[in-house]
């Protein structure tokens, strides 16, 4: 499910779910261990990215859907720490979005330090309401420190997901490349960064978001999110999805 390689002092984890690198137990783990082996190793930056076409479609709802509450509870907490393990990456992150990055996909991407989309029929953003799922708090607030409070709002409640385009034009991503540009500008921003006194960058990398930090060490989102999986409203909208992504 993944693969990693390094550029020199750059690792690249790069996800390789097929079709739509969906996260589900077993991926997230995936991801946290090789957050593990990246920190405890050499790598002075990471890049995350995907498959062609795809960064990631954010949860594997039709492999979720059935699980039971302890299991969900146990999902919530790993993908929680996965969040709060990039964005307090003792070493900076740039999100490599090689394609579609809708729901999980976006809230993986917001943890890091810098994102760069590419150019094509992709779209980006938190379509979780459109699939009666609320937005926890900690990822809100992730959101608004990338784009501010009044753009925040107005896509989290209506779930929208951006052309790349839009999504450059209100800071949710960084910079648009063409697709075969995508990895040689991404180790190239991470040398940019590996260029500047480390422990000043990263001091003031990590000051920068420390508000979300704290958010994520102090948060209840595994117990809130547990809950509103199992409501009436978020079951009832889910079992839609799946019926929907089953005729596909």
């Amino acid at each position: 499910m993944l693969h990693i390689d390094h550029h020199g002092e750059i690792a690249v984890i790069r996800m390789d779910r097929p079709p739509a690198n969906a996260l589900d137990h077993a991926l997230v783990e995936a991801l946290l261990g090789a957050l593990d082996g990246a920190q405890a190793g050499e790598a002075r930056a990471l890049i995350l990215t995907g498959r062609p076409g795809m960064f990631s479609g954010g949860l594997d709802v039709p492999a979720l859907i059935d699980c039971k509450r302890p299991d969900i509870e146990r999902f919530w907490q790993q993908f929680f720490l996965l969040t709060c393990r990039l964005a307090s990456s003792p070493v900076p992150v740039i999100a490599a979005l090689s394609g579609h990055a809708p729901a999980g996909g976006a809230v993986l991407a917001l943890q890091c330090d810098y994102r760069i989309g590419v150019h094509g029929n992709f779209r980006i953003g938190l379509n979780e309401v459109q699939v009666g799922l609320p937005v926890p708090a900690t990822i809100l607030l992730a959101l608004e420190e990338v784009i501010g409070t009044r753009w925040m709002r107005r896509i989290a409640t209506r779930g929208s997901l951006l052309p790349m385009a839009e999504a450059l034009g209100i800071g949710l991503v960084d910079e648009l490349v063409d697709p075969d540009q995508l990895m040689p500008t991404a180790v190239a921003r991470a040398q940019e960064l590996l260029s500047l006194p480390p422990v000043a960058m990263n001091t003031t990398r990590l000051a920068g978001k420390a508000r979300l930090i704290e958010a994520y060490a102090n948060c209840t989102d595994v117990t809130v999110a547990t809950d509103w999986w199992f409501s009436a409203e978020t079951q009832a909208e889910m079992r839609k999805l799946v019926e929907r992504l089953a005729k596909k």
